[in-house]
């Protein structure tokens, strides 16, 4: 991701475009609202975000007719479709209007923070480069999907890899509960589930075996962060 790259979310449902945009926030983004598609045409023209996100089910202009104008207008910034509609007649809707990509809700947000970056690399040669995270000895790739400690490569679900990604891109920040659940699992999940701490679990097991240094740590009452230089208890 580049930083300060523009994005637009564009949904008449105020709690989702909330949602969003604390999220995108978090990752550094530039987040512009709007609550319709003759909303987000006006601020596409005058603001020249590097990404839309668009409902398809809005009021005054729909997401589906919202980009079809926008292609019509020459306009080619790229645009991720959301919409609760799953059938592939739906899809085929979307990338037909003009859509670059399709994603049906719920869904979690690193799978929307992936499509995202993408969508970007597309258009932003920078952001193509941006794939590595790494803490101590500890490097994960987002392209590739491998992840090593040292020499040791680390096989991982793909729950585990959504949550190590998480805490890598926040390295050294203290996320909550609440923060994991939305990034890794979507907004729907019940937060009262005890799936972070089995995952938790899971990756504590596989990051520090053979009594390698802990990096991923518990701050009671708070949530979790990884944080390097420190030796196990």
């Amino acid at each position: 991701m580049t930083p300060g790259s523009q994005v637009l979310v564009a949904d008449d449902d105020a709690s989702v475009r909330q949602s969003l945009d604390r999220a995108l926030r978090l990752e550094g983004y530039t987040v512009h609202l709007a609550a319709d598609g003759a909303e987000a045409l006006a601020k596409t023209h005058d603001l020249r975000p590097d990404l839309l996100l668009l409902d398809v089910m809005m009021p005054v202009l729909d997401g589906l007719d919202t980009c079809r104008r926008l292609r019509q207008a020459a306009d080619h910034t790229p645009v991720l479709m959301l919409t609760a509609r799953d059938a592939v007649a739906d899809r085929v809707a979307g990338l037909d209007a003009g859509a670059d990509d399709y994603l049906v809700k719920p869904f979690a947000l690193q799978e929307l923070l992936a499509r995202i970056r993408a969508l970007l690399r597309r258009t932003t040669p920078a952001a193509a480069a941006d794939d590595a995270l790494s803490i101590g000895d500890l490097t994960l790739n987002r392209s590739t999907r491998q992840v090593r400690r040292g020499d040791v490569a680390i096989e991982l679900t793909r729950t585990e890899f959504s949550l190590l990604q998480t805490l890598l891109e926040h390295q050294g920040r203290v996320l909550s509960r609440a923060q994991l659940f939305e990034h890794v699992w979507g907004f729907d999940l019940n937060q009262s589930s005890n799936s972070l701490d089995v995952y938790i679990g899971y990756l504590r097991r596989k990051l520090e075996a053979d009594d390698r240094p802990r990096l991923l740590h518990t701050v009671r009452g708070v949530g979790f962060v990884l944080r390097s230089g420190e030796q196990r208890p």
